[in-house]
């Protein structure tokens, strides 16, 4: 029971970076987000790419944040005997973490049917709301990312301690904490994104090596 339990962790991580991958892909290929443009063209290039925005931030927030609950859990079951304590408490912020993403990515959509239905008759209006939803939804979801960053600082520091997974792998998952974690200054927004690139790395390493830790087969 335990190695099926690591094999769904694993398929998460997979899941969880291709999440990730799929988003970044369609905002870099298909997606040709205006910059330094004003509120108003900002919420008419959401209208005109309305359903591909949506879909996109679905998977990249809802999505993605419930394949984290799987991960957290599975990740939890395998450390919990190495550090009870300290996995209780990364635990714990995973899962506050995944709730985050899951509320912005409901921010997002939620709120971007709202501006679109106001647009029609009040477009100022509209472009002002939209900046407010934005402004939540980035805090919530983007724009710091401590908690994901306490997280992965915490899994492999616990998995460095215990010689649980390659030490290289720990080595690395350390390094994207600490990232997250000093994303918290907004002056220090490089480190938003090295947290976001890396993590789809860390997240593919770890996955195949839950997929063949035979040490709970």
């Amino acid at each position: 029971m335990l190695g099926n339990y690591q094999k769904m962790g694993g398929l998460a991580a997979l899941a969880e970076a291709l999440c990730y991958i799929i988003g970044f892909a369609i905002f870099v290929f298909l997606l040709d987000i205006p910059g330094n443009s004003r509120p108003v063209e900002n919420l008419e290039f959401l209208i005109d790419n309305r359903i591909l925005i949506i879909s996109t931030m679905s998977i990249i927030y809802i999505f993605a944040a419930l394949i984290l609950t799987v991960l957290v859990l599975a990740l939890h079951d395998r450390l919990k005997t190495e550090s009870p304590i300290m996995m209780q408490v990364a635990t714990a912020i995973g899962l506050i973490w995944a709730g985050v993403v899951v509320a912005s990515g409901m921010i997002f959509n939620v709120g971007a049917e709202s501006v679109i239905s106001i647009y029609a008759s009040d477009p100022e209006r509209a472009a002002t709301l939209w900046l407010a939803v934005g402004i939540v939804q980035n805090g919530l979801g983007g724009g710091i990312e401590l908690l994901g960053g306490v997280w992965i600082l915490i899994i492999s520091w616990t998995g460095l301690k215990s010689g649980i997974y390659p030490k290289f792998l720990n080595y690395f998952g350390i390094i994207i904490g600490c990232a997250g974690v000093l994303s918290v200054a907004p002056a220090w927004g490089v480190f938003v994104e090295i947290f976001g690139l890396s993590q789809i790395i860390w997240f593919i390493w770890l996955g195949m090596v839950m997929l063949r830790d035979e040490t709970v087969a």
